[in-house]
């Protein structure tokens, strides 16, 4: 066996358990944060409380234009990152027809590991792959918000007569729900993206690449957990002014 076949097998058995610590992170983060959310306060469990709050008040207006132009919005920013996923995957493939020359261009930087063009592509494949997936999860969100505006159209009218309270209860925290779930899809495409953008350190050297995503998991974490948006949702405290004192 030659040296450089040895250097090979140790590449590929480095890459093989840099993709494994790239698995671990991102699924073991996604099940950390699914079991952490469900006790503890996180932007996904307060928010959902915001969301409660929201449909228990939409019953008492009769106007309810701002809501669905809320609900627009949320479709708007799910369609144009679906869409925008899209354009990334037909990207990938175009640079799968031209690995050469993006190893070319790659030899030229620090600390780039050499790997064959097998390997090379085979990342490429695994970053198309996690796309794909986004693409899945925005598309998914999209159709959960198409679900919460027919909710939208059969909720409760102010005056409506023989709606009980207790219905008017269960559609909030129904349409609550399907927000929350629609949002939480969302969220996984978001952290797709997170993720991808650190596997592009892969191209450069494995050993960056489980650095860069222990990272993101770090950074995930502060912003779900500890972020100061969290602390502000959490409490507002408001401000009472001191009565004047009593004139003489």
């Amino acid at each position: 066996m030659t040296i450089s076949s040895i250097l090979n097998a140790e590449s590929l058995w480095l890459n093989l358990f840099a993709f494994c610590w790239f698995m671990f992170c991102w699924v073991g983060y996604t099940r950390y944060a699914w079991h952490r959310g469900r006790d503890t306060a996180c932007l996904a469990s307060v928010l959902h409380l915001y969301r409660k709050d929201w449909m228990s008040r939409l019953l008492l207006r009769e106007q309810r234009i701002a809501d669905a132009s809320l609900i627009s919005n949320l479709e708007r920013n799910t369609s144009f990152f679906a869409s925008s996923t899209l354009l990334i995957v037909a990207g990938l493939i175009t640079v799968m027809g031209a690995t050469d020359q993006a190893q070319n261009l790659l030899r030229d930087l620090p600390l780039v590991a050499e790997v064959s063009r097998e390997v090379s592509e085979i990342k490429l494949l695994i970053m198309l792959g996690i796309f794909v997936y986004a693409f899945f999860t925005f598309s998914w969100a999209m159709r959960q918000y198409n679900f919460a505006s027919v909710l939208f159209g059969s909720a409760p009218l102010v005056g409506e007569k023989h709606v009980s309270e207790i219905e008017r209860k269960a559609f909030s925290s129904r349409a609550a729900k399907v927000l929350s779930m629609a949002a939480h899809s969302f969220n996984l495409g978001l952290r797709s993206y997170y993720f991808a953008l650190a596997m592009l350190s892969w191209f450069i050297n494995p050993w960056v690449f489980m650095a860069i995503t222990a990272g993101v998991v770090y950074v995930l974490y502060r912003r779900e957990f500890k972020s100061e948006v969290l602390g502000v949702l959490m409490a507002t405290p408001a401000h009472f002014p001191e009565p004047p004192p009593e004139q003489q």
